[in-house]
């Protein structure tokens, strides 16, 4: 890894980042997952030299910066293990899988409490070898599959020329989706505690119009995963920052109402919202 990281190494290992290889990391993970559950053993042997080479990769650019190096994260490791084994490095006695797992949930709790201490913290594959899709393992998460699978076809030239193409497909797709709702029923009205959700409302469909809804909006899914694709982004890692962007409003949202005694649900949709947008302008810089 040194050598390919280094001057006349690899050209795409070394510009590579911790952040763009975060995608490989768990894609790996998932691929271990699928051969252990396929029982493929000589699968195994090479996704667990995959897997490791993530750990390889993380530890040399970490060394380049000066963070750390493989040394440490073994060293780690082996401390760890010796420290949540106490019945076998040490004195304590645990007899039986569950005594162990009580005093390992122990020792973590103790170990989580002095990091923040110390920190100053409070409180199967293809049946179809040939096909360019093999290897797309159908295990993964459905986003991380569809961003798979359209790479592939991109490279032998499946793929829309420019992205006007995929926005003009994102419309289509739109409004097959719109010409499906025209049999969706009208949803009953929000309950005043607005516990539930849009879904929740009392609306019955037909298992057949919940499966060509279900199509339409995997549809959806799939261009935009396409469109994250011509862009070079992750899905997964954009869908995630949304996540993380989502929680941290909402939460604004909440503290404010808990600042006066309330909660989100004891609010009318028009204060909800103020709050929602009042969050959004905090982010601005």
């Amino acid at each position: 890894m040194a050598r390919l990281r280094g001057p006349g190494g690899c050209p795409w290992d070394r510009e590579q980042t911790f952040d763009t290889i975060k995608p490989y990391t768990l894609e790996e993970a998932y691929e271990v997952l699928e051969a252990i559950d396929d029982r493929d053993w000589d699968e195994l042997t090479g996704e667990l030299g995959d897997l490791l080479l993530q750990v390889l990769f993380y530890s040399e650019m970490a060394q380049e910066e000066n963070r750390f190096s493989i040394d440490d994260v073994l060293d780690r490791l082996c401390n760890k293990l010796i420290g949540r084994h106490p019945h076998v490095f040490g004195d304590v006695k645990a007899d039986t899988p569950a005594e162990v797992l009580r005093n390992w949930q122990t020792l973590k709790a103790e170990e989580k409490k002095k990091r923040s201490r110390d920190s100053g913290e409070s409180g199967g594959k293809s049946d179809h070898p040939e096909s360019v899709l093999a290897g797309v393992s159908s295990a993964m998460p459905s986003l991380m599959e569809a961003y798979k699978i359209s790479s592939r076809v991109a490279h032998v030239g499946f793929d829309w020329p420019n992205i006007e193409g995929l926005f003009e497909k994102l419309d289509e797709e739109t409004q097959e989706l719109r010409q499906n709702l025209a049999e969706y029923p009208a949803p009953g009205p929000l309950p005043e505690s607005r516990s539930g959700v849009a879904g929740a409302r009392g609306v019955k469909i037909s298992p057949e119009l919940r499966t060509r809804l279900e199509d339409e909006v995997g549809d959806l899914f799939f261009v935009l995963v396409n469109i994250a694709r011509y862009l070079s982004l992750d899905p997964e890692s954009a869908l995630r920052r949304t996540n993380r962007k989502f929680r941290r409003r909402f939460q604004y949202l909440e503290e404010r109402l808990r600042a006066q005694g309330r909660k989100p649900a004891e609010a009318s949709l028009e204060e909800l919202e103020s709050l929602w947008q009042e969050s959004k302008l905090r982010e601005q810089p």
